[in-house]
């Protein structure tokens, strides 16, 4: 008998998957994945878009992970009839890591999707932990974001466990009236333009960064390293869309080259992305090392490389993610005289890296991401000097 919502019970407290895919061993791999949270349940298993537009109702699942190549229906034409169905429902779109996939992906992206994965083959899903483990993490964090939506909100530790880097509880309802999220400012200091502008985002980042470059509309002066949590050859995709959508000069970033002013920079999937002083020259040095915050490439590394190189002459921007990777680089920057920014929860799809910084007290602004261009480049067309 397939997995419906109508032959199952599950907890209220659980959150709620329905998995669409046509393959039914990995609808079996996913579903598996997925439940070794205790905290989430796939309630659906579909093998098409249109049986999973069918089985849409209000409330019904809070996440959808769907497949993009079905027969039927596939996920792109799913995707906004199951959003119309109920637009509180989050959707993580999984692919295979084509670059052709990786463009659609894109493309779902734009039209609503929130999240992205890149799925291993039948083969390699078998061991594969870490797919295991972002999977479940990022259900996790969405599933709260959709309950939000509805007007259902968790107790702090779980808010703080579903939108963190690891896996934790899920706890049970509380009202909004106990989550206290009241954070401090630090006055602004510095007067003068950075050298150097430091991006970095991961749950609903592409959106964000896509609006925010757009919004920026001209080059700026100041090379602009960004670090999106994302695999490899969605980077590159990121990159395409970015260069095509705001018309600046945007390209994954290359072993070796030397940094230019007016460029943006984004980190290949996979890869930490740093920049060294080569004589008079900056160059990025790409490396493979461990992965922090459980990710890479990170926001932390790359912040503490701009440091040794840039000293205090930047200006870090944190957008929408899950979990507090940049915290720790950000907390180095302000020691180091530099500037933060970080992204308002109301507009954030997660508010876990912008909160990270933001609670830690040390942003000089949280903004709305219809007003951080405009932040940017003020600081960035400042005059003056140390």
């Amino acid at each position: 008998m397939p997995i419906t919502p109508e032959n199952i019970q599950q907890p209220s407290n659980q959150i709620r998957v329905m998995v669409v895919d046509d393959s039914a061993v990995i609808r079996g791999f996913l579903t598996r994945f997925i439940e070794s949270d205790p905290d989430i349940k796939v309630v659906a298993s579909m093998s098409n878009g249109q049986l999973a537009v069918n089985s849409m109702a209000p409330g019904k699942f809070d996440v959808v992970v769907l497949d993009i190549e079905m027969p039927v229906m596939d996920g792109m034409t799913a995707l906004p009839l199951i959003l119309k169905a109920d637009p509180a429902v989050q959707v993580v779109m999984a692919s295979t890591l084509t670059k052709a996939n990786a463009a659609i992906t894109f493309k779902a992206l734009e039209i609503g999707a929130s999240e992205c994965l890149a799925k291993p083959t039948s083969q390699e899903l078998a061991g594969s932990t870490s797919f295991r483990d972002e999977l479940t993490q990022k259900v996790k964090a969405l599933g709260l974001v959709a309950r939000r939506k509805r007007g259902i909100t968790e107790k702090p530790q779980a808010v703080a466990a579903a939108t963190s880097s690891s896996p934790s509880a899920f706890k049970t309802a509380t009202p909004a009236a106990a989550l206290p999220k009241k954070f401090a400012l630090r006055p602004e200091i510095i007067k003068y333009a950075p050298d150097v502008i430091a991006v970095g985002s991961s749950t609903g980042g592409p959106q964000a960064l896509m609006q925010f470059f757009t919004d920026l509309k001209t080059t700026v002066r100041q090379p602009i390293f960004v670090t999106q949590h994302m695999p490899p050859t969605f980077t590159t995709i990121l990159a395409e869309h970015i260069t095509k959508q705001s018309g600046l000069k945007c390209h994954e970033a290359v072993e070796g080259e030397v940094v230019e002013g007016g460029n943006i920079y984004i980190a290949p999937g996979n890869f930490h992305m740093t920049v060294k002083e080569h004589g008079l020259k900056r160059i990025i040095s790409l490396n493979q090392d461990a992965q922090e915050n459980f990710c890479r490439p990170a926001v932390d590394p790359m912040i503490r490389s701009l440091i040794n190189v840039y000293g205090k002459k930047i200006l870090a921007v944190i957008f929408t993610g899950m979990g507090s990777d940049g915290q720790k680089g950000c907390q180095k920057l302000i020691e180091a005289g530099g500037t933060v920014l970080a992204q308002d929860e109301a507009t954030s799809v997660v508010w876990g890296m912008p909160g990270a910084v933001a609670m830690a007290g040390i942003c000089t602004q949280v903004l709305p991401l219809s007003s951080m261009a405009r932040a940017v480049r003020e600081y960035a067309d400042r005059g003056g000097s140390l």
